[in-house]
């Protein structure tokens, strides 16, 4: 399967002196940067809307906070016991397994990461088009059209030059953080003025039946997603065990703390029919606090989501080099660009999947889908540290967390898996589960026994010499 060997990529030295200067300088950035998702603004009326009220809505953001807090610190154990990279499926492989953890890689290559950039790009997409369709809902063809253009465009520049990549990623961050800081200094004026109308009877129509609370926190924690970055890097960490709950601490509330006041600012501007019929949030808020000047929120709504997408494709490579190493995926998937230094073969092999997933599928239900995969997959790496804990207490462990945080989570996990299919089944769900378990039936006669192996290895070496890609021998 290896083509002709090549000396150490020097995207791989880039990246290594990246890595090495983001975990010394901040280590807290690479988690921040990927969970202040700008869909999160999109995700307030469909959290509102799925429990029912303003005041279960704000408990349920900050339960999300809660849990993904607790998960990480569990995360941060299983990093200073395992020190490798490659997050959930370096943990699964072993602890579980190599066929569970062919499953994980199997389903985030060709289902979890591309729903994560369609989701993305359908949210950058509504908030390009909404200030051209103030009062409707721009067309579906529009909104899919726009985003399947910002998939292809961050593509190609993140196939070309990972440099220029790393910098735009800073200016995007600033933008999120100035908006959401907006927002906030918006809000606080307006509850000054006495506007608290919106915060009367606050819990009123709270539905607390499984399913709304289920889907509800489906769509919050996507908001959290990258939360669990830092262990995709733990063997570029330096001291893991301080600078991982560090990390999650710093990070995890801060971003918490700021999507509580951004909630607390819509819902003081806007009531909650309105929060929850906008199709464009920020969008709303803005025309209601800036007036002629919101479109300015809508701008940097969409910069920010712009970002958030980059910062998806900027990250994608190093769980397939791991699974590659472990023989788990095509060793194309894990080369650099021998001239602009890039993980292009991945990048492309995303892209192309990421479309594909974008054609049928509308932003809430990319959403439900990636949470329900995510959260089962989580609930089997949670189970594997309680394995370590209870089969293998002389493991040498750095940093250690009781062992009832990991059992609160893995409950917490296994409710959101079941919470929509016992309430109320649907078909879907069915789909991504025989998806999921398909994983196992490919890995039997492809990995196990290695069926037509001379096949994969001349497509690996024709791609090699088309894409004009070498083997990186080191973590991208």
């Amino acid at each position: 399967m290896k083509g002709t060997m090549w000396r150490e990529s020097p995207f791989t030295a880039a990246m290594s002196s990246c890595s090495s200067e983001t975990v010394s300088g901040s280590t807290f950035k690479l988690v921040q940067m990927k969970s202040l998702h700008a869909e999160e603004r999109r995700r307030r009326h469909t959290v509102l809307s799925s429990i029912g009220s303003p005041g279960a809505s704000l408990v349920v953001w900050a339960c999300c906070g809660a849990l993904v807090i607790l998960a990480s610190f569990c995360y941060a154990e299983l990093g200073t016991v395992i020190r490798e990279s490659g997050g959930e499926y370096i943990y699964i492989l072993r602890t579980a397994g190599p066929v569970v953890a062919f499953m994980l890689i199997f389903s985030s290559v060709l289902f979890v990461r591309p729903a994560g950039v369609a989701g993305i790009s359908l949210s950058f997409a509504q908030y390009v088009v909404a200030p051209f369709y103030p009062d409707c809902p721009a067309p579906v063809l529009l909104v899919k059209c726009v985003a399947a253009v910002s998939i292809i465009v961050l593509a190609s520049v993140n196939c070309l030059n990972v440099r220029f990549s790393m910098a735009i990623q800073v200016f995007f961050m600033v933008v999120k953080v100035m908006a959401l800081a907006v927002i906030i200094v918006g809000g606080v004026v307006m509850l000054a003025r006495g506007h608290t109308e919106n915060f009367e009877d606050s819990f009123e129509n709270t539905q607390l039946t499984i399913n709304p609370i289920g889907i509800a926190f489906y769509q919050g924690l996507w908001s959290y997603d990258g939360w669990n970055n830092l262990n995709y890097v733990t063997e570029e960490l330096k001291r893991p065990e301080v600078n991982l709950p560090r990390a999650v601490v710093i990070a995890i509330s801060l971003v918490t703390g700021l999507y509580l006041l951004v909630n607390v600012s819509y819902l003081t501007v806007m009531t909650p029919t309105e929060l929850m019929s906008s199709n464009a949030v920020a969008v709303t808020w803005g025309n209601k606090v800036l007036g002629s000047w919101g479109w300015i929120m809508s701008v940097a709504a969409a910069l920010s989501a712009f970002g958030s997408l980059n910062g998806t494709f900027f990250s994608g490579g190093r769980v397939c080099f791991v699974a590659a190493r472990e023989g788990h995926m095509p060793d194309i998937l894990a080369m650099a660009h021998i001239h602009r230094l890039t993980p292009s073969p991945a990048l492309i092999f995303t892209t192309i999947i990421s479309l594909l997933v974008l054609i049928p599928g509308d932003f809430q239900s990319i959403v439900n889908y990636f949470s329900f995969t995510a959260w089962f997959f989580y609930g089997i790496t949670l189970s594997g540290l309680l394995y370590l804990k209870i089969k293998k207490p002389e493991l040498h462990r750095p940093y250690t967390v009781p062992i009832i945080l990991p059992i609160l989570v893995l409950i917490v996990a296994v409710f959101l898996v079941l919470a929509p299919i016992i309430d109320n089944p649907q078909i879907e769900y069915l789909y991504v589960t025989l998806f999921i378990a398909s994983g196992a039936i490919v890995y039997i006669p492809i990995i196990h026994y290695k069926l037509c192996p001379g096949l994969l290895t001349k497509l690996t070496v024709f791609l090699q010499l088309f894409l004009e890609v070498a083997p990186a021998e080191k973590n991208l």
